[in-house]
């Protein structure tokens, strides 16, 4: 992700308005375009195709599964296929590790504050393995929603069964990725990605971010006795992905602002009640909006990232959907704000400050 640079000072005298107008600019600002149709057909297929199988086979319920493991599509979505399928392939370890984790704790029925001691501490393990291997999108948002979220709705196959789902899922998402070599045939021996050669100091800083944002935003959401506190874990794990204090403020705001627009749209989808091979189709057809949007503007990417997601939970845990909608709203702006304060008050180390 490139780097933002946070607002700057103005003059005495009409600053406020200058500082609010560049506010509007950067959070409106879309992204360069880098390939952003030919990554969201990728992953779109990525998602279809296993999706499309399990609703053929009238299991909507178990797209979930399916859908984090397609997820894996999302990863080196502008590298060679020689070395996507590595960064996909490294992607892939953390994905479908956090989904087997959450499938397993929802085999044991662990309580909520098991589930958020243990996602906070998978948040700050993974965080070091992202930056060490410089992993794109950054930080473990994906590995710890997929936890959260395959942790919290019951059990409706044996765990080996949804395990296999989700592996499949992967696997597949690999293979399309690299599907393209088939024209080019360049492979180079001994390409390897780039690794940090050591876990530095900032890598622990940032590890102990995630580990406090998200401990605290499941914690909140718990003692509020909202229904899925899993979405604030996720939440609070978001602004900390970018590299900057000034873009992780902005991209808080922009997980708010996205997502209550995307509640909007979950509405125009759930409310009607439509039947549950519609949901799964709609879940298909979202896919490829939220990827085209993810790189250039992520409060955009969520108007439809948000109901895809909504409408697969309702599938695997059918529940009213005016209560789904809330608890998303709120436990959204509960992790967005709990992201952002950690940002502000855990700082760079000091010797990288002063560099």
């Amino acid at each position: 992700m490139a780097r933002m640079a946070g607002p700057r000072a103005t003059e005495p005298g009409g600053g406020g308005g200058a500082l609010g107008a560049l506010g509007s600019r950067v959070f409106f600002a879309m992204g360069p375009a880098q390939g952003d149709r030919l990554a969201a057909w990728r992953v779109a297929l990525g998602v279809a195709v296993p999706s499309l199988a399990l609703l053929a086979t009238g299991r909507p319920d178990l797209v979930i599964y399916a859908v984090f493991g397609a997820f894996v599509g999302m990863y080196g979505r502008n590298e060679p296929h020689q070395l996507r399928v590595i960064h996909q392939g490294q992607a892939a370890v953390l994905l479908v590790g956090g989904t087997v984790i959450g499938i397993g704790l929802a085999a044991a029925h662990i309580g909520p504050w098991t589930l958020v001691a243990l996602e906070a501490l998978v948040a700050g393990v993974v965080s070091i393995v992202a930056d060490k291997y410089r992993l794109k999108p950054g930080g473990p948002f994906f590995c710890i929603f997929a936890l959260g979220a395959c942790a919290s709705v019951p059990l409706a196959v044996p765990w080996w069964c949804a395990t296999l789902i989700c592996l499949g899922s992967a696997l597949f998402a690999v293979l399309v990725g690299f599907a393209g070599w088939m024209g080019s045939r360049s492979w180079v021996p001994g390409t390897v990605r780039p690794v940090e050669a050591a876990i530095s100091p900032a890598i622990l800083v940032h590890a102990l971010r995630y580990v406090l944002a998200v401990g605290g935003a499941g914690a909140a959401g718990i003692l509020l006795g909202i229904g899925h506190p899993y979405w604030a874990m996720a939440a609070g794990a978001v602004p900390l992905a970018a590299e900057t204090l000034g873009a992780r403020i902005v991209r808080g705001i922009h997980r708010v602002v996205g997502t209550l627009a995307g509640v909007g749209v979950t509405a125009l989808i759930l409310l009607p009640q439509p039947p549950n091979m519609l949901l799964g189709l709609a879940v298909v057809v979202l896919q490829f909006p939220s990827e085209l949007f993810m790189a250039r503007h992520y409060g955009l990417a969520l108007v439809f990232f948000t109901p895809l997601i909504l409408v697969m939970t309702h599938l695997a845990s059918p529940t009213d959907p005016a209560v789904l909608m809330a608890d998303r709203a709120v436990e959204t702006v509960i992790g967005a704000a709990a992201g952002v304060l950690v940002a502000l008050c855990i700082r760079e180390p000091r010797a990288l400050r002063a560099g």
